[in-house]
């Protein structure tokens, strides 16, 4: 299977300035091909639907490198060709995917909000002592040796990303999987907001946006948003009304000429990325001491995270617990060990079933955190019964289906 590792890179002043230059042109390429892809579709729409309503990323590099390049867009040249090559085939790919129903339709990216990134020659990635070398990048040094190949084998989809204070380089590789003497034990695993993951073994792990330091963060966040926020009313003049009655702002003078309000929107990047930072590698601690205990395999939930984060009560507490990553870690630590992961169906009563005898307690709430069967008597806390059910989710369901 393929793994991908994350690197911190130590550019140089010049280096800095050429990936910035480069997660420009990507993100230029990017919308190039949206632009025309938007103007294609309003082609045939007009000559009633006659015609093509797509148009090929070929087309369009052919365009660029043709007609653009040599002419108004000499600035293409500062950079590797790969660079726009490979952003057009990602808006390709975007448009793709969105007509298989697979993600939303692609939008524009913008200068300030998307992260900057762009991809580069994998041909030309060089492993070398404490670096690299990269087409037009040169020589850079890394915090960390790359993982080294086999000869004849290349790092797949490399790519130079800045998440706001550091430049980071993501390669992926392919690794064997190592099959390891399993305990036995099938280990379910209930998935929660009061705490993060409580597995059938007994073992809870906490929730941790309820730590202290993620709540100082989060109280830093807001004073920081508020204070841009005053910014913004302060620079606005007066307001006007589109077609639609929706009020837009007048700013009394462009946000790219306000340097505090860049340098507020810079510390609330900051913010927000040291809070990512703790939740995800909170996630890794998890998923890698679960993944340890050797399980013959690993129960889960099938949880539809799209449709819980519709309830406007529940959804930021939701989104900030990232449960999807927290399966998507599972799954391939587990897969690199030889571990089979079960999803339990989306249906199956974990939590209303009693794990001694069997009842379902059809009329269990969200608040009743203490589950008690009527039945056999059983009191046990509610995400424990229900990995235990998770556990023996497969032993249940064939003897349902019997």
């Amino acid at each position: 299977m393929i793994i991908a590792k994350k690197i911190r890179l130590f550019p140089t002043s010049e280096q800095e300035i050429l990936f910035r230059k480069s997660a420009g042109v990507a993100r230029w390429a990017y919308n190039y091909f949206l632009g025309e892809q938007d103007r294609c579709y309003k082609e045939y729409l007009a000559n009633n639907k006659e015609g093509k309503s797509y148009i090929n990323e070929g087309e369009v590099r052919k365009r660029i490198n043709n007609e653009l390049k040599p002419t108004t867009h000499t600035w293409l040249k500062e950079v590797g060709s790969n660079v726009m090559k490979q952003a057009v085939k990602d808006a390709d790919n975007a448009f793709k995917k969105y007509f298989k129903g697979l993600a939303e339709k692609p939008v524009f990216k913008k200068k300030n909000k998307d992260s900057m990134s762009f991809y580069v020659n994998y041909e030309s990635l060089v492993r070398k002592n404490h670096g690299f070398h990269g087409e037009k990048i040169g020589y850079v040094k890394t915090a960390e040796q790359l993982p080294k190949l086999p000869k004849g084998q290349k790092y797949s989809n490399p790519r130079i990303s800045f998440d706001g204070k550091y430049w980071y380089l993501s390669v992926g590789y392919e690794v064997s999987e190592k099959k390891e003497e399993c305990s036995g034990v099938s280990l379910g695993i209930d998935l929660g907001v009061k705490s993060l993951a409580v597995c059938s073994d007994g073992k809870v792990y906490k929730n941790i946006n309820k730590s202290k330091e993620v709540k100082r963060l989060k109280k830093k966040l807001k004073r920081e948003q508020r204070s841009s926020s005053r910014m913004l009313l302060e620079n606005t003049a007066s307001y006007y009304k589109d077609n639609r009655g929706y009020n837009h702002p007048v700013w009394k003078k462009p946000l790219r000429e306000c340097r505090n309000f860049q340098k507020q929107q810079k510390a609330i990047k900051l913010v927000n990325r040291r809070i990512n930072g703790i939740r995800t590698k909170y996630l890794h601690q998890v998923t890698s001491e679960i993944v340890k205990t050797k399980p013959s395999r690993i129960v889960m939930e099938d949880l539809n995270v799209t449709g819980m984060m519709k309830n406007r009560h529940l959804s930021k507490v939701i989104s900030e617990q990232k449960l999807y990553e927290f399966k998507r870690q599972v799954l391939y630590k587990s897969a690199l060990r030889g571990i089979p992961v079960v999803e339990a169906d989306r249906w199956f009563p974990s939590s209303k079933e009693c794990s001694c005898c069997g009842n379902i307690k059809h009329n269990l709430k969200l608040k009743d955190r203490v589950y008690k069967c009527e039945v056999c008597g059983l009191v046990i806390d509610r995400d424990l019964n229900a990995s235990i059910n998770l556990s023996e989710y497969n032993l249940a369901h064939n003897q349902k289906q019997d």
